[in-house]
């Protein structure tokens, strides 16, 4: 079963950063500049700890990651925006012309 999660993290260098986001890239979608989006089963959610643990430097750095429970489930759809409107980005309409 997958689950929905909000990660989000502040990682006090650059490098380090950017090695966080280009991981996080492979596992979600990114809604805002250290924000992403994932939906992930058990053993991916492990994947994505055991991934960004070595990178985190755990005295200056922090990654949050927020269960939302079940892709399309109540607690998806309670993020609120203020401000410009927060769309999934998987369930975004695409006009081919």
């Amino acid at each position: 079963m997958r689950n929905a999660y909000v990660v989000a993290y502040d990682i006090a260098e650059p490098k380090r950063w950017r090695s966080i986001y280009k991981t996080m890239q492979e596992y979600g979608d990114r809604i805002q500049y250290s924000v992403f989006r994932c939906e992930l089963s058990d053993l991916e959610r492990a994947q994505l700890i055991d991934a960004l643990t070595p990178v985190v430097h755990h005295d200056e750095d922090q990654v949050l990651i927020v269960p939302l429970g079940p892709p399309g489930g109540k607690n998806d759809a309670a993020i609120k925006a203020i401000g410009k409107p927060y769309s999934d980005p998987d369930r975004r309409a695409v006009v081919v012309g």
